[in-house]
Parts: C-alpha cells; sequence; structure tokens
C-alpha cells in the first residue's frame, strides 16, 4: 500500500469519525431540547443564573438546550406540625395541626428565584408555628377542647393566609387533628361539660313537665267549663219533658209491656218492670 492510497484512508477515517460526533452531538441538541413536565407541575426556566418570569405548563415543549428547567409541584400538599403552645392560663397544650398549601403557578419563578425549592420549610412552617402560638394564647384551654375549636382554625386561617400568599403560597385549608391537654385538666373539663350536659338535661325535663301540667289544667278546665254549660241548660221543666218523651219512646216499642202506676218523685212515671 502506497502513502497515498493510505492517506486517503486516513481522510476517510477522519471524515466518518467527525460524521459520528456530529450525530451525536445533533442527538444530544435534540434531546436538551425536548422537556416534558408532567401534570400538576410547573417548569422555571433558568439560564446561566437569569430565571425567567414566565414558566412551562404541563406538557411537551421545545426550548433552548442551554436552559436548565426546575420542575416545581402545584398540587395540594399538606404539612403537619405538632407544638407545644400556652393558652391564655398558662397552661402547656399539644397541638397536631395541618394545613393545606398549593404553590401559585404564576409565581412560580419568583418563589424558585427568592426561596428555592424547599420553600415550605422557609415560609410555610415558621409563619405556621408563629401564628399557631399567638392564637391559642388568647383561648381558655377549654376552648381547645370544645366546639370553640373551629373559631379558633379559622382564625389560624385568617392570619396565615396573607403571610404566605405573599411569598406565592396558596392557603387552602388549616385543620387542628388532635388536641391534648394535661390529664388533670382533660379529667376537670369533661366532668364539668358532663355536668353542665345533665344540667341542660334536667331544664329539658322540667321544662317538658311544665308543659304537661299546663297541658292537663287546660284540659281540666274544658271539661269544667263544659259540664257547667251543660248544667245551665237543664232546668227542672226541660229535665221533665225529657223523661216523659222517653216514657213515650218505650211505651212505642213492640217487645215491651210496660206498667206505669201513680207517679214517682216530681210528677214523672215510675215504671215498675216489662216483660
Amino acid at each position: 500500500m502506497d502513502n497515498n492510497e493510505l492517506n486517503r484512508l486516513l481522510m476517510k477515517y477522519k471524515s466518518s469519525k467527525w460524521v459520528v460526533i456530529g450525530a451525536v452531538a445533533l442527538l444530544v441538541i435534540l434531546f436538551k431540547s425536548i422537556v416534558m413536565i408532567p401534570a400538576g407541575h410547573v417548569g422555571v426556566k433558568e439560564l446561566f443564573g437569569n430565571v425567567y418570569d414566565d414558566s412551562l405548563s404541563a406538557g411537551i415543549h421545545i426550548v433552548n438546550p442551554l436552559l436548565s428547567i426546575h420542575k416545581m409541584s402545584i398540587r395540594t400538599q399538606q404539612i403537619t406540625e405538632e407544638a407545644n403552645v400556652p393558652s391564655r392560663e398558662g397552661l402547656t397544650i399539644n397541638l397536631d395541626v395541618s394545613v393545606l398549601i398549593s404553590l401559585d403557578p404564576a409565581k412560580a419563578p419568583e418563589v424558585y428565584k427568592t426561596i428555592g425549592m424547599n420553600y415550605q420549610d422557609i415560609i410555610v412552617e415558621p409563619q405556621l408555628r408563629s401564628v399557631v402560638r399567638g392564637v391559642t394564647s388568647g383561648y381558655d384551654a377549654k376552648a381547645l377542647y370544645t366546639a370553640e375549636r373551629e373559631l379558633l382554625a379559622t382564625q389560624m386561617f385568617e392570619q396565615l393566609k396573607p403571610m404566605v400568599e405573599a411569598r406565592g403560597v396558596l392557603l387552602e385549608r388549616v385543620l387542628l387533628r388532635a388536641v391534648k391537654l394535661p390529664s388533670i385538666l382533660s379529667t376537670a373539663i369533661e366532668k364539668k361539660l358532663e355536668a353542665e350536659q345533665q344540667s341542660e338535661q334536667m331544664k329539658f325535663t322540667l321544662e317538658r313537665e311544665r308543659q304537661e301540667a299546663e297541658r292537663k289544667r287546660i284540659e281540666a278546665k274544658g271539661i269544667s267549663d263544659f259540664n257547667s254549660t251543660v248544667n245551665l241548660g237543664l232546668s227542672d221543666a226541660v229535665l221533665k219533658l225529657r223523661g216523659i218523651e222517653a216514657t213515650r219512646e218505650l211505651a212505642k216499642a213492640e217487645n215491651s209491656k210496660v206498667i206505669v202506676i201513680g207517679s214517682g218523685k216530681d210528677g214523672m212515671p215510675i215504671i215498675l218492670g216489662n216483660q
């Protein structure tokens, strides 16, 4: 093999090598240019430290291959916090609180730029602890153990909402999942609530008996008024007339044989018997 032929082979090899390298580079560029954002996420675009104001929605996108895409969830997330907080009387109460939050899609780039991916730990949790302690300190321990818990949760929601939403996090709900009081206090509260319930039951029973007594009194008065009215209408003359009419009807009966002799008291006939 002469030198010319060897040179031709070397040139051909080098050309093939560059073709392969070019094809691989093209495939890499194409692969980097196609980005898939999963459902429930947005893609924050960053180029050499510069964060774009707009984000990518869920789906497939063709982008600048030099871009870095940070996928951030906009789904509802639950953050739980267990804290020992003071009541108005100075008692220590254990609260188990949950908040439901989600990332505002329109503010995702700002959240990434100013806070980062772990915005829950930096923004939501510290604010939640502060609000829980502030709200519970204005209530007695009993309030945390009764129906006022809903009012407590509402106040927490109203205070926490503007704090986190100003930083791009949407607050959906605040839940008081569990309240643990000191055992002595919880027993005392339970006994007091039981006594209050018994008192209310007694009031109900007394009111029911009072209403029943009133009903009977009205019923008795009605009967008395009726009898008085009837007695006023039954004069001696009327009674005599009714007696004569009854005797006449008995005399007309086909299966009766009435013997009337003399007269009874007040001139009324006396019926001795029939066969």
